[in-house]
């Protein structure tokens, strides 16, 4: 695995032995990046959250091409002490905050400080169903993304998230067993 494009472009990432975390290959990243810059341009001066982070793979991409700002969410001491290594590997630790919370009491208490990002990213465990539920359920009721805001949930082909009120399906794109769904708040 490694960073795609940007200023860390071509530096390889930290990944973990095992199948516990399963971070996003370098084939869907590089489509999904592709989306994004289509629609903003440019990431320049976006904020984003990665929860369930794992390696930090997708919010280290995003600094990379541009994002101010990265919050890294994992409670995994293994997949944290990982993000913090492809951090400094990448050199992009100054622009980075790492949550060690679960997601949904992270989501919690940035939706109390009134923390809001252009882009979220959500990458669950595949087989956690109810979990990804639960933040969606969240993200739909709380003002959690900018006015433009964007939310990707990346799922396994098969899975077919029910949304919430206050979610809008955009766009879906399936690359293998992997399914990119692309979401927004409803007006």
């Amino acid at each position: 695995m490694r960073v795609i494009g940007g200023t860390a472009g071509g530096r390889k990432l930290v990944t973990p032995k095992g199948n516990r975390v399963r971070p996003t290959a370098d084939r869907v990243k590089e489509a999904l990046f592709s989306i994004l810059l289509s629609r903003y341009g440019s990431l320049n001066g976006l904020t984003v959250i990665d929860l369930f982070a794992g390696t930090g793979n997708l919010g280290i991409e995003a600094l990379s091409r541009g994002a101010t700002h990265a919050t890294f969410v994992d409670s995994h001491p293994q997949s944290r002490e990982m993000i913090r290594k492809n951090l400094t590997l990448t050199g992009l630790a100054d622009r980075a905050e790492l949550v060690s919370h679960d997601v949904l009491t992270a989501l919690q208490r940035l939706t109390e400080e009134q923390r809001n990002f252009d882009i979220v990213f959500i990458d669950p465990p595949y087989r956690e169903l109810e979990l990804m539920q639960k933040v969606l359920e969240h993200l739909a009721g709380y003002r959690l993304t900018t006015e433009c805001g964007l939310i990707v949930l990346e799922s396994d082909g098969k899975s077919v998230p029910t949304l919430p009120d206050g979610l809008v399906l955009l766009e879906k794109r399936v690359y293998g067993d992997t399914a990119l769904h692309l979401l927004e708040k409803a007006e």
